[in-house]
C-alpha cells in the first residue's frame, strides 16, 4: 500500500502560494456551514511514521480552519484514569458532537501496531483487534460520523534524512528521542505490520489515505485539499428521506409459542418470616465481596431493565444497602439530552462507566435502543438491528476490560402490572410512580414482550449473560437479584 507514497511527491512554492489561500477560505465557509447545520461530526485520525509531519500537519489544519470548533487530542500513554477503564473508553469520551470536527493525534490504532510489533500482541490478538476497530468505524459511519483517516509515510532514506534534519536544529531538537531512533532501526518491523492494518482497515466506510510525508507543500495540500472535498460533499449533499422499511423478525417465532419468557417461574414466592434474615445474609455477603482487595482490581456493573412496576426501584436500593456510598453510582437513564442526541447512540454510556473497584448501576440502559425505541417508533429499523451486534461489542469490551457484568431483566405477569399500577394510583405517596406513559406502554405489552425476546436471545452471552427474574413477588426477586450478584461476583474473584 505504501508504493505510491514513495514517488517523491512535490508541490513548488509558487503553486503553494497560489492556492492556499483560496484553500483557507473554502475550509473555513464548510467549517462554518458544518456548524451551523449541525448535520454530522468530522472525526480526522492521524497516523504514520516518526518524522512524517504528523505533528505539522495538525498545527497547520488549526492554523487554517477556526480553532473553536476543532478538538485536538494527543494520545500517548493512559492516565491512570483511563487505565481504570476498558481501553476505547478514552476515544469515546473524546468523539466531537455534530458540527465539530475533533482531530485524533494517535488512535486506536497505536496499542494494537505497537503490541504487535513489539511481539506483546500475539498474530491472532492483533487480528481480533483490527476486526473490532472494522466493526468500531462501521458503527461511526453508520451513525453519521464522517471519518478521515491520513497515514503519513517516509521510506527509510527519507525518514533518516528527516530525523537527522529535526535533530541538527534546535528548535526542533527536542521532537527526536532515542524511541524515535529505536522505532527506525525497526522500520521495516513496523512497515511489515502496519501493511497488514492498513489494509486489513481501509474499509468503503473509512478508508486510508496514504500521505507522502517528505515535502511539506505537498502532504498539507493533500490533506486540506482532501477533508474540503470530503466535508464539502457531504454538506452539499441533499438530505434524501429514507424509503419506509419493514424489518423481518429478528428470529422466527417457536412453533409452540413460547418464548424465553415463559420459562420464568412467576410462581416463586419468599417466605415472609424468613426474609429479613436472609436479606441480610445476602447483604452481608456482598459486603464483603465489595471489600475484598482481589475486587479493587476489578468492575461491576449491574444493569437492570423490565417492564413497568416490576420493582427495579426496590431491588437496586437492596443492592446499595450492602455497598458503602463512595464507591458506587446509580445511572437513571431516560430520554437523551440534546448533547447526547448529537453523539454516537452508545457515547452516553461510555462516559458513565464507573472506574476499578467501584459499582455502576443502571436503572435502564442501552438496552432502551432495542426496547423502547424499537416498539415506539424513536429510531428506524436499521438502526435497531444494528444495536445487537454493537451492543454484544460494547459489552465484550467491557468484560475485557475487567468488569463484571450482571443483566436482569425483572418479569411479571399483566396481571400483577395492572394490580401495581392500581395501588400506586390510590396510594399519595406513591402516584408520583404512575404515568400516562406507563398506561400507554402497557397497551403494547405484546410488542414489548416480543421485543425482550429477541432482546436476550441475541445479547445473552457467555461474557454478559441475561438473568431473567420472576418479579411476581418482590421479596423473592430481590433475594434472587443479590444472591446472582453475589454468585458472580465470586466466580470473578
Amino acid at each position: 500500500m505504501f508504493e505510491s507514497a514513495e514517488l517523491g511527491h512535490t508541490i513548488d512554492k509558487e503553486r503553494f502560494a497560489a492556492d492556499v489561500p483560496a484553500l483557507r477560505e473554502a475550509l473555513l465557509q464548510a467549517q462554518f456551514d458544518l456548524s451551523e447545520s449541525k448535520r454530522f461530526p468530522v472525526v480526522i485520525v492521524i497516523g504514520g511514521v516518526d518524522g512524517a509531519g504528523k505533528g505539522e500537519t495538525v498545527n497547520l489544519l488549526n492554523e487554517w480552519m477556526d480553532p473553536r470548533h476543532i478538538q485536538t487530542y494527543a494520545f500517548g500513554a493512559a492516565s491512570d484514569e483511563e487505565r481504570s477503564r476498558p481501553p476505547m473508553w478514552r476515544f469515546w469520551r473524546s468523539l466531537p458532537p455534530r458540527g465539530k470536527i475533533g482531530i485524533f493525534f494517535g488512535s486506536w490504532y497505536t496499542d494494537p501496531i505497537i503490541g504487535r510489533v513489539t511481539g506483546a500482541w500475539k498474530e491472532g490478538v492483533f487480528r481480533r483487534e483490527l476486526e473490532e476497530i472494522q466493526r468500531f468505524e462501521k458503527m461511526l459511519a453508520d451513525e453519521g460520523v464522517l471519518l478521515l483517516k491520513f497515514w503519513f509515510h517516509l521510506s527509510k532514506t527519507a525518514q533518516k534524512k528527516r530525523l537527522k534534519k529535526l535533530e541538527g536544529d534546535a528548535r526542533t531538537r527536542w521532537r527526536v528521542t532515542p524511541q524515535e531512533w529505536k522505532n527506525f532501526k525497526n522500520y521495516e518491523g513496523f512497515r511489515s505490520v502496519c501493511e497488514v492494518a492498513l489494509r486489513e482497515t481501509s474499509t468503503s466506510w473509512a478508508p486510508w489515505l496514504i500521505v507522502e510525508g517528505a515535502d511539506a507543500r505537498y502532504r498539507s495540500l493533500t490533506v486540506g485539499q482532501t477533508l474540503l472535498g470530503a466535508m464539502r460533499a457531504r454538506i452539499d449533499a441533499p438530505k434524501v428521506k429514507a424509503l419506509p422499511t419493514v424489518a423481518p423478525p429478528v428470529a422466527a417465532p417457536s412453533l409452540d409459542g413460547r418464548t424465553v419468557l415463559h420459562a420464568v417461574d412467576l410462581s416463586r414466592k419468599a417466605d415472609p418470616a424468613a426474609y429479613g434474615d436472609q436479606l441480610e445474609a445476602l447483604q452481608g455477603r456482598l459486603n464483603l465481596l465489595s471489600r475484598n482487595p482481589k475486587f479493587k482490581r476489578r468492575t461491576l456493573l449491574l444493569v437492570f431493565e423490565g417492564a413497568d412496576a416490576a420493582g427495579k426501584g426496590g431491588a437496586i436500593r437492596r443492592i446499595t444497602g450492602a455497598l458503602d456510598a463512595r464507591h458506587y453510582s446509580i445511572v437513571p437513564i431516560a430520554a437523551p439530552t440534546e448533547e447526547e442526541r448529537a453523539q454516537p447512540y452508545l457515547w452516553r454510556f461510555w462516559r458513565r462507566l464507573p472506574p476499578r473497584g467501584h459499582v455502576g448501576i443502571f436503572d435502564r440502559s442501552w438496552y432502551g435502543r432495542v426496547l423502547v425505541e424499537r416498539v415506539e417508533g424513536f429510531c428506524s429499523d436499521a438502526d435497531w438491528l444494528r444495536a445487537y451486534q454493537e451492543i454484544n461489542d460494547f459489552e465484550e469490551q467491557l468484560a475485557l476490560g475487567r468488569f463484571i457484568v450482571c443483566k436482569f431483566w425483572l418479569h411479571l405477569s399483566k396481571d400483577e402490572q395492572l394490580r401495581r399500577f392500581e395501588e400506586r394510583a390510590a396510594t399519595g405517596f406513591k402516584k408520583f410512580k404512575i404515568t400516562d406513559e406507563d398506561w400507554r406502554n402497557r397497551e403494547k405489552w405484546d410488542a414489548y414482550e416480543g421485543a425482550v425476546c429477541d432482546m436476550v436471545e441475541r445479547t445473552s452471552t457467555d461474557l454478559a449473560p441475561w438473568t431473567l427474574i420472576s418479579a411476581e413477588d418482590k421479596r423473592a426477586a430481590r433475594l434472587d437479584v443479590l444472591q446472582t450478584v453475589c454468585a458472580r461476583v465470586e466466580a470473578a474473584l
